[in-house]
């Protein structure tokens, strides 16, 4: 199996294919920039799969194939879930969200494998997902949410929402008045409901508001330690492979 990576931080695509090589897939070729990709698909055979960051360090990844039509599958490797999760289901073998997880990339692997029998390949449409990232602004989030306690529905204005957390596989909010309440819903459907200005997922477990942050601590092994003004449950620790987005957000 041909495999590239084409992802702009150096150390994430040296940690992807040391977990690649523990899957027994050897990763020929990394590639870091749109230019440096366009050059290189121009010159060398296309691969059998693609394992492809959106954001890179002179654009978007999808200007690689404004340029070239690519020929081989892709797994998408990105932290902009809030924004184009159910396009990349669409039109990928799979989505891998940074921190990458060894159990989720194995899974990936897997459908991948299950798909070259039956010799299937997506059509990737590159625009709809382009549209999905750029035009966020067009879309609709919830304004709040409920959660049963008893007999009763009781109601929560996402302003009062100091995060969502997972549990015990419960999904979980935390309100301002240092309240817990479990709700009928998982954190993947979060991800197309929440305002990505005001909430950021900080990893598989949680998504915080910006608005409830009440420090930020630096951490081991370059990662920050995230405390909000009134959630102690858990620590909420920030990857170091997602350090750089999360600081954009704040911004």
């Amino acid at each position: 199996m041909n495999v590239i990576l084409i992802e702009d931080e150096k150390p994430a695509a040296r940690r992807l294919s040391r977990m690649l090589s523990e899957l027994d897939i050897q990763v020929s070729t990394m590639l870091h920039s749109v230019q440096e990709a366009i050059e290189w698909f121009s010159t060398n055979e296309h691969p059998d799969l693609i394992f492809l960051d959106i954001q890179l360090s002179d654009g978007l990844s999808f200007e690689i194939f404004d340029a070239i039509t690519i020929k081989s599958s892709i797994i998408f490797t990105t932290a902009y879930d809030e924004y184009a999760l159910k396009a990349f289901k669409l039109n990928s073998i799979d989505y891998l969200l940074k921190p990458i997880d060894d159990e989720e990339l194995e899974v990936a692997v897997r459908k991948y494998k299950e798909q070259i029998p039956q010799k299937q390949q997506l059509q990737v449409d590159f625009e709809d997902i382009k549209k999905l990232l750029i035009n966020p602004m067009d879309r609709v989030y919830k304004k709040r949410f409920t959660a049963k306690v008893g007999q009763h529905l009781k109601i929560f204005l996402v302003e009062d929402i100091e995060c969502f957390y997972s549990e015990n596989k419960g999904t979980y909010l935390h309100t301002t008045d240092n309240r817990n309440y479990l709700i009928d819903t998982t954190l993947e459907s979060l991800e197309e409901e929440l305002d990505p200005k005001q909430f950021y997922r900080t990893s598989r477990k949680f998504y915080i508001n910006i608005n409830a942050i009440k420090d930020i601590i630096s951490y081991t092994n370059s990662r920050l330690q995230i405390k909000l003004n009134t959630f102690s449950e858990q620590e909420i620790i920030v990857a170091r492979e997602r350090v750089k987005d999360f600081k954009l957000w704040l911004e």
